[in-house]
């Protein structure tokens, strides 16, 4: 199986700093890559952690402000640049389609036509994903200009087991069809079925939430989900400010994650009115009330998808796995 993991390209908010450039995340997953909201920088972000715009099958805006959507530019002309050949779908609120076209269109250069462009628009919109891996669901925020979060889901499927696939003569060709048909005859003679030679297996969940306040959209992404990926504008002795702004404080952003039932939640776009050293006051903030894993991002951090659970757990226990 191709990586599962996130790469930060940028962890600031509005303004970047010394130590954080504008918003940027490449979220692999067996093969795709999901770029979400590609600030100013991100090329060159990319290229200094080791990607291509050849990973890219994806691009993902949350909303038009700058800080979310400046690389786009750069990001469109590098896959135009080096001859990109598959197809780049590229998610983007309705609402915003004048900026993405200037955007996608903001200087002279070669262009390419692998991008597809899927506005989406509405309280909830799935996006059609093709023969992905995964599907891709966008969920309206609360920002002062239109935002939507996105979602991402693998299918559940089921993991084999070997030890009683071979007591039961089940091998070679016969494991194919019992995945495909759901029972097989084995050389026996028996029926063999999936039930008796597999455990479900609970796909793996990822939400992406910037700007917003806190809202149904933000609860809805967020359940359930293995990683959260989440703006932590703010440090909770700045909480009105947050609101006022349309954002999360890192004690809200840890709230969220305990409700859930979240298992590593990923704390990222600070304002630059927090220093460098104070960086840690986030995870800790946010640790306060949410007892699971917590990270608050560098640039260019690479953070693998937790473990795989093997089975869907009960409510207050989704931290287990295998």
């Amino acid at each position: 199986m191709s990586a599962r993991d996130l790469i930060v390209l940028g962890s600031a908010s509005a303004v970047p700093t010394k130590t954080r450039n504008h918003n940027g995340y490449l979220l692999r997953w067996d093969g795709h890559g999901v770029l979400f909201d590609p600030g100013e920088g991100t090329q060159r972000q990319m290229a200094r952690a080791g990607v291509s715009a050849n990973d890219v099958t994806w691009i993902c805006v949350t909303h038009f402000h700058g800080d979310h959507c400046l690389g786009v530019p750069g990001i469109v002309q590098r896959i135009a640049r080096d001859g990109v050949e598959h197809p780049v779908d590229a998610a983007f609120p309705a609402s915003g389609a004048p900026y993405w076209e200037r955007l996608r269109h903001a200087t002279a250069f070669r262009d390419t036509d692998v991008i597809r462009e899927r506005p989406v628009s509405g309280e909830r919109m799935p996006l059609d994903t093709g023969d992905a891996p995964f599907t891709l669901v966008a969920r309206r925020l609360s920002h002062p200009v239109e935002a939507y979060g996105y979602r991402l889901e693998e299918p559940d499927g089921r993991t084999m087991l070997p030890a009683e696939l071979a007591a039961r003569g089940v091998r070679g060709p016969l494991i194919r069809r019992l995945q495909e048909e759901g029972r097989v005859t084995a050389p026996d003679g028996r029926t063999v079925t999936l039930d008796e030679c597999s455990v479900p297996r609970p796909g793996q969940k990822v939400a992406f939430v910037m700007d917003t306040r806190l809202c149904d959209g933000v609860r809805e992404l967020a359940d359930g989900v293995d990683m959260l990926v989440i703006e932590s504008t703010f440090l909770h002795e700045d909480a009105g400010l947050a609101d006022e702004y349309g954002h999360l404080t890192a004690a809200q952003a840890g709230a969220v994650a305990a409700e859930a039932g979240v298992r590593l939640l990923v704390l990222t776009h600070f304002s630059e009115r927090y220093p460098a050293e104070d960086g840690h006051r986030f995870a800790d903030e946010a640790s306060a009330v949410f007892a699971g894993d917590v990270t608050a991002v560098h640039d260019l951090d690479r953070i693998p998808m937790p473990a795989r659970r093997l089975t869907r757990p009960e409510r207050g226990q989704e931290g287990r796995h295998d």
